[in-house]
């Protein structure tokens, strides 16, 4: 058996539902390859789904057949939940606490199961990015501030060009605040060609699950109405009201970006949703873009089939597992 399964996909295609009843079939775990989820209290807006690592499972006698009772099984998760909203986790941070989540799953004999949609993130396990820590630069931001997200990002660009950075994915740089810090970042790297951590790439069977453009639009536009009415415009009143600067969730993008500037009035309720639509489909799509990235850059991932019953994907990721 490989050392890890990955699987990966756009959001909405449902890679954790999958990815838990794989870890039902084979004892495995599930590390979180989502850059948000780590972050207690975000919840619905992070789309955590907590309830996908809970399944309903048939029970058996002891004699081994069915019993006709259904019982429930949790799936054992890692790296969900793990900082306080507000703070900035990044990748050097994550690298380190995969590696050490993926030696503790694999010195219990289970088999690690790394999911999400976060690419970098991804690919940066698997391939065992080089990487060193990069303190803020209080006298560089104060230099930054005023600046438009377009002058802000053709500073960045001249500085990827000039370090050969090709490890930062600038099409998630959506906001000035994101912007200074991937400038921070660059600029550190260009004056402090310091020695980097190195941990080990990964060997890992990798599972794309690729869902219909069409399907995809329409999953994304009902998930958020779901969302909403689950309360996610709540969720982000309640860390503003415990003092989280709105300027952190909109650093965070997507639903806390839209929904922090509803809330603190920059727009309307029918903007919010319009606007927020269009992000998270512009986000799934450099997701896919990002995944067929990696294929050029070596990877292989075997591409499955979102709509089929999930018994036949399982079944499907079993077989490929046993070649």
């Amino acid at each position: 058996m490989q050392q890890m399964l990955t699987i990966l996909g756009p959001t909405a295609s449902g890679k954790t539902p999958l990815a838990a009843a794989l870890s039902h079939e084979i004892g495995g775990e599930i590390i979180s390859a989502d850059s948000r989820q780590v972050y207690r209290r975000m919840d619905i807006g992070t789309g955590k789904d907590l309830d996908d690592y809970r399944l309903v499972v048939d029970g058996s006698s002891t004699s081994g057949s069915k019993c006709g009772t259904q019982s429930p099984v949790d799936i054992p998760y890692h790296l969900i939940d793990i900082c306080e909203p507000g703070t900035k986790y990044n990748l050097f941070q994550y690298q380190q606490d995969f590696f050490d989540a993926y030696q503790d799953i694999r010195r219990r004999g289970a088999v690690p199961i790394l999911c999400g949609g976060t690419g970098l993130y991804i690919e940066a396990v698997l391939k065992g990015y080089k990487l060193s820590p990069v303190p803020q630069n209080p006298e560089l931001r104060a230099s930054l501030e005023g600046k438009t997200l377009d002058e802000l990002t053709e500073m960045l660009i001249e500085l990827k060009q000039r370090n050969g950075s090709v490890m930062h994915n600038t099409t998630d740089v959506d906001s000035c605040q994101r912007a200074i810090r991937a400038i921070e970042i660059e600029t550190y790297n260009l004056e402090n060609p310091v020695p980097r951590r190195e941990l080990p790439p990964v060997d890992s069977l990798i599972i794309g699950v690729d869902i219909d453009r069409e399907e995809r639009r329409a999953k994304i536009t009902r998930r958020l109405k779901a969302r909403l009415e689950e309360g996610m415009i709540d969720e982000v009143r309640s860390l503003l009201a415990e003092g989280i600067p709105a300027e952190d969730l909109i650093y965070y993008g997507l639903e806390y970006k839209f929904v922090t500037e509803y809330i603190i009035g920059q727009t309307t309720y029918d903007e919010m949703f319009s606007r927020l639509e269009i992000a998270i489909h512009q986000f799934a799509k450099r997701q896919m873009t990002w995944f067929r990235g990696m294929e050029r850059r070596g990877f292989t991932i075997h591409w499955i089939n979102a709509l089929q019953p999930m018994d036949d994907k399982v079944a499907q990721i079993m077989k490929l597992m046993s070649e």
